[in-house]
């Protein structure tokens, strides 16, 4: 399978600390991957070095074959696109004002919106369950639904990578549902979605493969049965992990036993 998206032995340094020490990992076309692994693994500083947000010590990232700097920001803007909790912007926007935003690197800031920029931003909206929400104040909203406007401004990018950091984060079960059905959706298209996942058992039961991160490093990858039942994730997270086949379900249910002293 053809990379879209590709790391090799990256190093970053962060204050003056070294958090990833020869991370790789490969992203392809309409594929889902979860990256999971313990706190403090390092998985937000490899998303954001993926996305060209954070400069490597060494190693590189390639992007339809061409390093990160050899793309100009708007043209990779269009194409690669990064979600992030704490994503900020003005409380001031409006939701359907944020969204928009992602269309700017197809715009620029001085051009006025065509009705394909209405439709991507009209679309997004709905893809995500917020088109309720397109007149209320960002700062009017709940974390979730903050959460939300900004994967939907993502989306509003029409990117061919997706990059998530804990789509998840501050979302009640139904909505998390309602997101990775959005993520499915997306993937259809062609689009390749990496997302950090805390939740094992809801990234086992969405991806395509699995990569752990422990230590800075990449120590599994696979499929989400090879990964939960490998030593290197009962090593990284502390536990021992036992899948249970549940008939009727097309993927384990996984139990979690703390092995710590």
């Amino acid at each position: 399978m053809t990379a879209l998206l590709e790391a090799q032995a990256l190093v970053v340094s962060r204050d003056g600390r070294i958090v990833l020490t020869g991370a790789s990992l490969s992203l392809a076309a309409g594929e889902a991957v979860a990256l999971v692994g313990p706190n403090a693994a390092g998985k937000s500083t490899f998303v954001r070095a993926l996305a060209g947000l954070l400069q490597s010590t060494s190693g590189v990232v390639r992007l339809e074959g061409r390093t990160l700097s050899a793309w100009p920001r708007e043209a990779l803007a269009r194409t690669l696109a990064l979600v992030t909790p704490e994503e900020g912007g003005a409380g001031s926007l409006t939701v359907r004002d944020r969204v928009a935003l992602g269309r700017y690197p197809h715009r620029g800031p001085f051009r006025s919106f065509t009705a394909g920029d209405d439709e991507a931003v009209e679309r997004s909206l709905r893809q995500t369950g917020i088109l309720p929400l397109a007149s209320r104040r960002i700062e009017t909203l709940s974390a979730g639904e903050r959460q939300l406007a900004a994967l939907a401004r993502g989306l509003a990018q029409e990117p061919r990578v997706l990059l998530l950091d804990e789509p998840g984060a501050h979302l009640d079960v139904g909505h998390q549902l309602q997101l990775f059905r959005v993520l499915d959706d997306v993937r259809e298209c062609g689009v390749a979605v990496l997302a950090v996942v805390h939740d094992l058992q809801r990234a086992a039961a969405w991806c395509d493969r699995m990569v752990l991160l422990a230590d800075g490093r990449v120590t599994a990858e696979g499929s989400p049965r090879d990964v939960l039942a490998s030593a290197a994730c009962a090593d990284g997270f502390g536990v021992e992990v036992r899948g249970h086949a549940v008939p009727g379900l097309p993927h384990l249910l996984y139990s979690f036993e703390d092995k710590r002293p």
